[in-house]
This record gives C-alpha cells, structure tokens and sequence, in this order.
C-alpha cells in the first residue's frame, strides 16, 4: 500500500518540465546543493549492475586495444600496415580502439578539453541563453537530448553543434569556446578521413572507398559535462547504447567512467595520456554486413569531486537532408554472406535513433532483413 501511494505521488511528467524549465541542466542542481538525485534519474537497479568479468573469466580480452598511428606518417608502409591490422581485429572484435600519435597537438586536446569547461561553468544567466529543445538550431545547450522520451534521465548535460559539412559562423558560437572548437573540429576532420582510409584497406577495398561514400562528410560535435553526482549508485552518465554514426573519435579527461559491453561483460576503459578512444558506429556495422561492430557502452555516474568533461566526434550528417542510400557494401555481400539490412538514408536511421531514445537496444534491430 505504501508503495503504491508513493508511486502515485510521483509526477514523473511534471518533474521533468521543471527540470527542463530551469534551463540550468544538471549543474543547476550541483549549484543548489542537492544531496539526493531527484526521481527522474533514477534507474532501475537490473540495468545499473555491473557485471565485470571475474579475473579468471574473459581474461583473454583484457580491455580495447591502444593503435599507434605513427603520426599518421603515410610514407612509413610498415607503420600503416601494423596500424591497419590493429585496427582490423579491433573493429572486428571490439568496435573500440584508442589511438596514440594521432596528429592531434596535445596542447589543442587540453585547449578543447578546457573550453567544454569553461562553457558549462558559466554563470547560469549565460548559459540560459542557449539553452533549447529546438533541435534544427545549429549550437545547442541541453540536458538529456532524450528527456522526454527515455525511461530515465541521465547525470549529464551537453552542448552540440555539426561543424561540416557546413562550417557554423563564429557568431553561432559561443565566444568562450569558439575559436578552439573550430580548430579541433578541423583537426577532428582530418584525423577521420586519415582512419576511415585505414578502415577501408582494413575491409579489403580501396584506400578512398569509405570516404568516397561521404562516411566523412558530416561531424557532429558532442561536448558533455558530467557533474559530481550525490548518489551515483542510482544513475548513470550516459546510459548504454550503441552510436548512430559511421565512426566517433572521443576525447575524454582523466576521469575514466567509460565501460564498453561485450559478451555480456562490461569492461571499463582506461586512461591513456593522450589518446583519443575511436569507436564503430551502427552505420558502419550496417554498410560493413556486421564485419565491424557496433558495441555498446555507458558513462557511469561520476564519483570524483571534480566534474569529468569529454568531447564526442560524430561522422554523420544526422537529421539534416542527405539523399545518399546506404547499405551492405556490394563488394562485402556474396551468395555465403547475404546482406544482413535493408537500405536506409543517414536521415531516416537519426530519426528513428532519436525517437526511440537510449532505451538500451540497439536500433539496428530495426533495419535488420
């Protein structure tokens, strides 16, 4: 009886309005001191688990491999060759990899890293500014894209802007992190095209196949705040799923909190100075006829005192137009290996990702054959 009534006292839709209307995010309620997490970010107890491989089990897989790509020096064949068999068994048995020597400056690493920052930890006025749900904007300050729509809020705020194909205007962003977003972004682009060659030769083709197919063409940038949480045994960062892109380069901080799910076991991904963690997208499990995998992952709540930052990458062109048709690469299909999906367009597949929500399926299941 008990139970029930407190149950029926939650206003779940009522709470998350609130919550929205503050327009301050998660750290608005950092700020205010709270001590419990609200109803809304809690999840159920099943999917907050954390099934770890005992020392015995698994013991083969250890955790996602560490490519070095040699400064992306393409003179050096030996170099590119150990870089692509590296990758090959990775995306084939992980979907996950980190890469050092990427061409990256460090010092531009720090400077983004900084910049996401100094964004989220703004006076709450200026971050009000840009606080919306209008998802067509082109620079947009949020928590939880999938508010309304997923089972449980997550213990993160975010602001995104898709910087290619067409480059935002300095004047859509904000000027406290604008110029260092607009070079990572390029250096992001470069980097991408770099990987998705080595992705290519990988997968038996020609060097320029995958970015011939425009899988480079559009970038998303993710940019999360993930605040102290009071009780991070009741929700998550980012809550499991796998990613609507063809690729995703992620630059995290110290804070480690990532876990990527395989063979039922959630591994925890470690900090390697310098690095940047690459992970296979769904669209490219879809167009590679499941030769590369999409794995899931989580952000576990944070326990550090400090909040963690991390930058997401993601190569898609998402919900904007794009009428390219994408599906199971012809020269990856034969009569023993049939295509596994149906067509679909970049848009068609964002659309229904973000309908549905990080429910913890895969939408993949969706476009199977």
């Amino acid at each position: 009886m008990e139970t029930t009534k407190i149950a029926s006292s939650f206003d779940r839709a009522g709470e998350l309005k609130a919550f929205d209307e503050t327009k301050t995010g998660v750290k608005g309620l950092v700020d205010a001191g709270v001590s419990q997490i609200p109803r809304i970010f809690h999840h159920p107890s099943v999917k907050l688990s954390n099934h770890k491989p005992l020392s015995s089990d698994l013991v083969h897989l250890k955790t996602i491999p560490t490519i070095d790509l040699g400064g992306r020096i393409v003179e050096d064949t030996s170099k590119r060759k150990n870089a692509i068999e590296g990758i090959k068994e990775a995306a084939e048995k992980w979907g996950f990899f980190q890469v050092i020597n990427h061409g990256v400056s460090l010092d531009l690493l720090e400077k983004m890293k900084d910049g996401v920052r100094d964004f989220h930890e703004q006076s709450p006025e200026v971050r009000k500014e840009f606080y919306s749900r209008d998802f067509s904007r082109r620079f947009l300050y949020s928590s939880n894209f999938d508010l309304f729509s997923s089972p449980a809020a997550n213990w993160r705020d975010t602001f995104s802007c898709t910087m290619a194909p067409d480059t935002p205007k300095p004047q859509d962003l904000p000027e406290i992190c604008r110029d260092v977003m607009m070079e990572y972004s390029k250096q992001v682009m470069i980097l991408g095209k770099f990987l998705f060659e080595l992705l290519s030769e990988a997968l038996g083709l020609e060097p320029n196949h995958l970015n011939n197919i425009d899988c480079s063409k559009g970038l998303l940038m993710l940019s999360h705040y993930y605040p102290p949480c009071p009780e991070p045994d009741l929700t998550f960062g980012t809550s499991q799923h796998s990613d609507n892109s063809f690729l995703t380069v992620l630059l995290p901080d110290q804070i480690e909190g990532l876990q990527v799910r395989r063979e039922g076991y959630w591994f925890d991904v470690p900090h390697v100075p310098g690095a940047l963690i690459i992970n296979i997208g769904d669209l490219l499990q879809l167009i590679t006829n499941d030769k590369f995998i999409s794995l899931e992952h989580r952000v576990l709540a944070n326990r550090a005192t400090r909040a963690r930052v991390s930058v997401a990458c993601f190569f898609t062109t998402g919900v904007r137009p794009n009428p390219r048709v994408y599906g199971p690469i012809r020269e990856l299909v034969s009569e023993e290996n049939l295509p596994k999906y149906r067509e679909t367009t970049i848009r068609e597949y964002a659309t229904y990702y973000n309908a549905k929500g990080l429910d913890g399926t895969s939408a993949l299941l969706h476009f199977k054959i």
